[in-house]
């Protein structure tokens, strides 16, 4: 598997997941031989982000430009089609092992200084087929700098449920409020999810066609699930912990192989964060930030 190195695989019961070196990415995760996230050939790095981790940010930030105690940062701009800087630093790091069991397997990547980033963070990510057999995913990071980052975390997962074209599957996203934003996808601003941009009661992906983010998320007990489910019961979902206060939905008919794709995306900020301060967060020197979310299913 050249195009994204080496595969960690985990298993508990029938549920088996295979992370990827590149980009500490999910490649696969199923239970009892069933695919519940998108995969991609060997040859190919993840199309349209499949499964990779996101830092120091999610999403984009305009024109790739911020602002640090009075001096303008420039990242370099990796979507070009709208001159944004998108999907943080780390989409094409290589991440190397940490610890492996049978159950689970931790990587970390480093985010050294470079344009419009001077700082050095860690990323770790620990994922884990609990006793439930869902897939937990922890990410952490570490500033090693000798000044505060700012930072906002991420990641990327696709789902689907076996051979069920993905177009027939209803989605549902437990979120009372979307962000509006303009032709380069930046948020402008916010208004109650409603018509065609409101999931709670569920839409069938065919209908779709989405790069949509959703705040005011309903956690119940300390976390927000959203759901894709099919006719025959079966379903798979997206659980996150209450540091993840958005959710990314993107539906494209872009991704290779499949009439549609869905990516359901945590974040612990929208995007442009780095300008609009919403839901950034900043770690001083040595310190360390950790939070949780997951994929889990209903088969029977």
């Amino acid at each position: 598997m050249y195009a994204t190195g080496r595969q960690y695989g985990i298993s508990r019961g029938d549920a088996r997941a295979v992370i990827a070196e590149l980009a500490g990415a999910i490649r696969s995760f199923q239970r009892g031989g069933i695919d519940l996230t998108e995969t991609y050939p060997d040859d190919r790095i993840p199309p349209a982000g499949s499964g990779i981790m996101l830092a120091p940010w999610p999403n984009r930030i305009q024109d790739g430009r911020w602002t640090l105690d009075g001096a303008t940062q420039q990242l370099d701009i990796t979507e070009v089609a709208r001159n944004n800087a998108i999907h943080g630093l780390l989409r094409n790091a290589g991440y190397q092992l940490l610890d492996r069991t049978d159950t689970s397997v931790q990587l970390a990547a480093t985010i050294f200084p470079q344009h419009g980033y001077p700082f050095k963070v860690e990323h770790r990510v620990h994922y884990e087929i609990d006793e439930d057999l869902s897939l937990t995913v922890t990410q952490e990071l570490i500033n090693s700098s000798p000044a505060r980052a700012p930072f906002a975390l991420g990641a990327h997962p696709c789902f689907k449920i076996g051979d069920v074209p993905t177009k027939d599957l209803t989605l549902t996203v437990n979120a009372e409020t979307r962000l509006l934003t303009n032709d380069q996808q930046i948020p402008q601003g916010t208004e109650p999810a409603s018509g065609g941009f409101d999931l709670r009661s569920g839409r069938r992906v065919g209908e779709l066609d989405l790069d949509t983010a959703y705040t005011d998320l309903d956690f119940t007990d300390g976390k927000v699930r959203h759901t894709l489910s099919a006719d025959d019961g079966r379903s798979v979902s997206l659980w996150a912990s209450g540091a993840f206060q958005y959710t990314q939905v993107f539906v494209t008919d872009q991704f290779p192989g499949v009439e549609k794709a869905v990516a359901m995306e945590p974040m612990t900020a929208p995007a442009n964060a780095f300008n609009s301060g919403e839901g950034l967060r900043w770690l001083e020197p040595g310190e360390s930030f950790s939070a949780s979310w997951g994929i889990s299913a209903k088969l029977g």
